[in-house]
């Protein structure tokens, strides 16, 4: 494999967001260091020649957009937000992220103790008969020792590990918006087209607003952190993500800030992301008041019309639970989300490859152990 350092601008734009130069403007406003890099493997280890870097020859190429995060004094790692998006077959992706790590070695700083991959590829489990049952569904990936032998299988060195946590969403619903409008009403849920049309009724409209409705978008995002317990980014993190959108305007990548609201009021806002091919419901949040007003179904229902106007093929939901267990924390999500007719998809998550083995497995031990994770 052939690895070469890039200037970020120079990244190629892909339908996944975190892997164009728009998310490392985003990063760089954030105060973090960002690095870009040119990979190229056989094509035979690929499962399809790829939308973009295909020659037609003997070998596929991709960019790589990696953020270098402070763990603590002297040390960081370097963490690839959902990539390479280049998917080898199954039984080369082990070797793959193997030959990538050791090719990103020499070009990473000395204090960097271990490679984070956040990987958007699709979980090698998904389709396994053995993790459904008849009633929630998937119930998951097996214990992390055996997700390990199965990625670890016929590397050189057996040194990938499955991070303690994931940090991007790694059970989403896509939505196929190579159907018309009636197709897709169609696939919804009955109860989801219903309150997509009842909205309409009780006067809700989605309008897409400007940076001053920033503090208006602040208000909904405090209430939903209240109503659900959560914890959410402050003005300053969606101030940055409007100057790299303003940076970004001429290209493949776009964002925009749409408000539902009736009779003055904003009842529901979001962030709606468009990456070449693919749209995404990057983020969300929704008054406590007017709930009956079903604002937030207007709202995605919207997003999705706008998407597929700009020749978008899919709509990512970004995030969920993983099945339709009503214990899961995400739940409520998962109802909302999948009442729209999109299909599940299932990620791998996060995945280690250490450059500095102690200290990587001192810092692993620690994780485990703030975190209160659970390996199974």
């Amino acid at each position: 494999m052939n690895v070469t350092p890039q200037k970020k601008a120079h990244l190629s734009t892909g339908p996944i967001l975190q892997q164009t130069p728009f998310w490392g403007d985003l990063k760089e406003y954030e105060g973090r260091e960002v690095r870009a890099y040119h990979m190229s493997l056989p094509s035979e280890r690929c499962l399809s020649p790829p939308e973009r870097g295909w020659d037609g020859q003997s070998t596929v190429s991709d960019d790589i957009l990696v953020v270098l995060q402070p763990l603590g004094p002297d040390c960081q790692m370097a963490y690839v937000p959902y990539g390479p998006t280049l998917e080898p077959r199954a039984e080369w992706q082990g070797p793959v992220l193997e030959e990538l790590s050791e090719g990103l070695r020499p070009h990473l700083p000395r204090e960097c103790l271990f490679i984070r991959f956040d990987l958007p590829w699709r979980s090698p489990w998904a389709d396994d008969p053995d993790r459904y049952d008849g009633k929630a569904g998937w119930s998951g990936p097996p214990r992390v020792e055996i997700q390990e032998i199965r990625m670890n299988f016929d590397t050189r060195n057996g040194n990938l590990y499955k991070a303690p946590t994931n940090a991007l969403p790694t059970n989403t619903v896509f939505i196929n918006l190579k159907q018309d409008e009636e197709q897709l009403l169609k696939r919804m849920k009955p109860k989801t087209r219903y309150n997509i049309r009842l909205s309409r009724r009780k006067g809700v409209r989605v309008t897409e607003v400007d940076a001053s409705r920033l503090t208006d978008w602040l208000q909904l995002c405090r209430e939903t952190a209240r109503r659900n317990h959560i914890i959410h980014q402050e003005r300053r993190y969606f101030e940055a993500l409007l100057a790299a959108r303003d940076k970004h305007s001429n290209d493949r990548t776009s964002l925009h800030l749409l408000m539902a609201e009736a009779d003055g009021a904003p009842l529901a806002g979001m962030f709606l992301s468009i990456s070449e091919t693919q749209a995404c419901y990057l983020y969300g949040a929704s008054s406590s008041c007017q709930r009956n007003k079903m604002a937030a179904y207007a709202l995605q229902w919207q997003a999705i019309r706008r998407a597929k106007t700009v020749g978008c093929r899919y709509y990512d939901m970004f995030g969920v639970a993983p099945s339709a267990a009503a214990s899961h924390p995400m739940y409520g999500l998962y109802r909302f989300k999948t009442g729209f007719g999109g299909f599940l998809y299932h990620r791998q998550g996060c995945w280690d490859y250490p450059l500095q083995q102690d200290l990587y497995q001192i810092y692993h031990a620690q994780a485990l152990n703030e975190e209160g994770y659970h390996r199974r």
